[in-house]
């Protein structure tokens, strides 16, 4: 009885954990700052948070299955230059701005799902491991990309990039659109892996993948299907993070791949899988950028140290699942 009591607690802790560490970091932001309680810095916050927690939900599903993508963060810079570079050129084509940047963002879209596509099965059907998969196609998209602009940048054209704008600037009901996409991503993506057959099946692949095998469910199509599922978020992360600076360099994303894998740990996604939480990434996402924004609003410590800190959580929190 008293062990169950002990598991019980546990299990409360692991869930209520990042929410409560969310809370007593606004509190401390805060404290240090009074500007960080402002509404515009809050959906400043949020906004920031979009991209890597679109990214951080697709990368739920893979860590769940006890897979690793290392490449998110190049794969979305080679997207963005791709998109830049078919934005331009199709423009005077089709002779509609509009219509020309549709297509862009489909054309994110489906890059990102057939990225995800290829990395899963190179990792089902090639039985490679998913590290030496994406760790090689990491340097492959960031060089492609640096080739495709020379080592420079590749910008969108001032008249397209107006009519694109308002995907990243414009708001809905006062919230920015980046951020109503990031709910229905998470939501859907909760959904998915909570209500549906198929997300017990990614859980139950990351517990025994040979248990599962035995169970009839087809491990291959579950794991390719989750690789999919990342590349499509990162393709809809791209398409919103475009028109924010209006160009993609070799620079675009880096680092990316540390805050989806960090922000899906921090929200108690174990990382040998077996179980996953979307509402805890969404929340691990969060917290993610709050630091980030506690750190520039004050002088604590530099701005710099940012992905160190990112790095030090992720030691932490795997330490404390060790234990």
């Amino acid at each position: 009885m008293a062990a169950s009591s002990r598991r019980h607690l546990r299990l409360r802790w692991h869930s209520l954990g990042p929410a409560l560490g969310l809370a007593l970091l606004c509190l401390l932001g805060t404290w240090l700052n009074s500007d960080f309680a402002s509404l515009e810095n809050l959906l400043n916050v949020l906004s920031r948070t979009a991209f890597i927690g679109i990214i951080a939900v697709g990368m739920c599903f893979v860590i769940t299955t006890g897979g690793i993508d290392l490449s998110v963060g190049s794969m979305a810079a080679l997207i963005a230059g791709c998109v830049i570079l078919f934005i331009n050129a199709a423009a005077p084509w089709l002779g509609s701005p509009l219509w020309t940047v549709v297509l862009g963002a489909l054309l994110a879209v489906l890059m990102g799902a057939l990225c995800g596509l290829a990395h899963g099965l190179l990792i089902t059907k090639g039985r490679i491991e998913p590290f030496i998969v994406t760790l090689g196609t990491l340097g492959i998209f960031r060089a492609v990309l640096t080739y495709l602009s020379d080592g420079g940048a590749l910008s969108l054209d001032d008249s397209l990039l107006g009519v694109y704008a308002p995907v990243y600037y414009g708001s809905l009901a006062g919230i920015p659109i980046p951020v109503w996409v990031f709910v229905l991503v998470a939501v859907a993506g909760g959904v998915i892996l909570e209500r549906t057959p198929y997300g017990r099946y990614v859980q139950a692949v990351g517990s025994n993948e040979q248990v599962a095998r035995y169970a009839a469910v087809d491990v291959v199509r579950v794991k390719t299907i989750t690789y999919v599922l990342l590349g499509l978020c990162v393709g809809i992360a791209t398409l919103l993070y475009v028109p924010r600076l209006g160009s993609a360099s070799p620079t675009t994303g880096l680092l990316w791949e540390l805050e989806a894998i960090t922000a899906v740990i921090v929200g108690g996604t174990v990382l040998k899988g077996g179980s996953g939480s979307i509402t805890g990434t969404v929340i691990g996402a969060i917290v993610l950028s709050v630091i980030s924004n506690i750190l520039n609003l004050t002088s604590v410590i530099s701005v710099y140290l940012n992905a160190a800190v990112q790095g030090a959580a992720i030691i932490a929190v795997a330490l404390l699942q060790r234990r």
